[in-house]
């Protein structure tokens, strides 16, 4: 079965499609990677999502609109992808765009809950590439008492799992997110969990001061300087000594926290790459305490591999801050290309694998990872 994921993640920049080959048993499935292409978002609808993403007031028309445009843009690259490589595609997993996601229960309506929201229509990616498609991912693991996310696990176990050393897999979007896989570990061992921001922060404070969407390469990070004291009280924040379970977003690390960041760092430097750097060292150093903090003594003495992944792969301050962290506590770094899959594909080849999870009827989610129940079977499926 060839199936096509979607992703587009916290940071907004665009839309990831893989064309996967998924066959064998349901609970053993193999997964070869046939191709991968990303498309940038067009400005106004870059601006439109980053507008809607945790907005403080919008209107139902601007919602509906955005929710139909997406599907518009998903369909568009799922064709664009197909036309540079034939393929006959039997399904799609689109996770859709983040506008809104509250791991944990909170009063609304004289109700406690916790709830989410993933736009783009998913009718449109049906009815114009004649695909069923699986979509809405999240709900059914948050029905079932988890966070909704990480839904990434499966896959990393699926790749990753190793019999003689420990993977750790590290993706580095919007937020950075990880996957603890200790050695011969089986699914319910594993640990995954939100670390706290990956690009969010750079890319704001990028947008602000140098009026570019991210840090291509890490080239400003580089001619910077890390503020150390700023950067260790940040490190203070509330999230990064909680315990996982636990899921972020731009409810925590989006505009409001960028511009209090900014502020901060003004106060110590009036040198605009320096708070790139101390953002980027933010994101390095979060990612390595949430491993020493929560899931280092789960490897035991066994070697690791610290297999980045995503748009963070690409940068090159961050990534030698990864090794210089990381390195004191038996890690290698490096990155999912070494192994086969390609940094920027991954997400969206964990979606293909989770819809194809879906149509087969099996669960998608890892309790372990999201705090849920109960495995559960994810998605919506949308009839061509």
């Amino acid at each position: 079965m060839i199936v096509a994921g979607i992703m587009s993640g916290t940071s907004a920049d665009g839309i990831d499609v893989a064309l996967v080959k998924i066959s064998g048993r349901s609970a053993y499935p193999k997964l070869r990677l046939l191709a991968h292409e990303s498309f940038s978002y067009q400005a106004p609808l870059r601006k439109a999502v980053l507008a809607a993403m945790n907005a403080q007031s919008t209107s139902t028309a601007e919602l509906a609109r955005l929710n139909w445009c997406l599907g518009l843009a998903y369909s568009e690259a799922v064709r664009k992808t197909l036309q540079r490589h034939p393929v006959k595609l039997d399904l799609i997993g689109c996770h859709g765009q983040t506008l809104y996601h509250q791991a944990e229960s909170q009063l609304y309506a004289g109700k406690r809950f916790a709830c989410t929201w993933q736009a783009g229509e998913a009718a449109i990616l049906a009815g114009e590439l004649t695909v069923p498609v699986v979509s809405n991912f999240r709900p059914a693991d948050m029905v079932a008492g988890g966070q909704g996310a990480p839904l990434v696990p499966l896959l990393d176990y699926t790749l990753f799992a190793h019999r003689t050393r420990g993977r750790v897999l590290q993706n580095i979007g919007g937020i950075a997110n990880l996957t603890a896989i200790p050695p011969a570990a089986s699914q319910d061992q594993c640990i995954a969990f939100d670390s706290g921001p990956g690009n969010m922060i750079i890319d704001a404070l990028m947008q602000e001061l140098y009026n570019k969407p991210m840090d291509k390469n890490g080239a400003i990070a580089l001619k910077g300087k890390v503020l150390y004291p700023f950067l260790e009280k940040t490190l203070l924040h509330s999230f990064f000594r909680k315990t996982p379970p636990k899921t972020a977003g731009r409810e925590q690390f989006g505009r409001e926290y960028a511009t209090r960041f900014l502020a901060e760092c003004r106060k110590v430097s009036q040198r605009k790459e320096d708070a790139i750097a101390t953002a980027t060292a933010l994101t390095a150093s979060s990612i390595a305490a949430a491993y020493e903090r929560f899931c280092a003594s789960r490897m035991g003495t066994a070697k690791v591999d610290y297999i980045v992944s995503g748009g963070g792969a690409r940068n090159v301050f961050l990534m030698n801050q990864l090794q210089q962290l990381l390195q004191p506590l038996h890690c290698r770094v490096i990155t999912s290309d070494k192994l086969g899959l390609p940094a920027e594909a991954k997400e969206a080849t964990a979606f293909a694998l989770l819809a194809w999870q879906t149509w087969h009827g099996q669960p998608g989610n890892l309790p372990s990872a999201t705090g849920a129940k109960r495995p559960a079977i994810l998605g919506q499926i949308t009839y061509a």
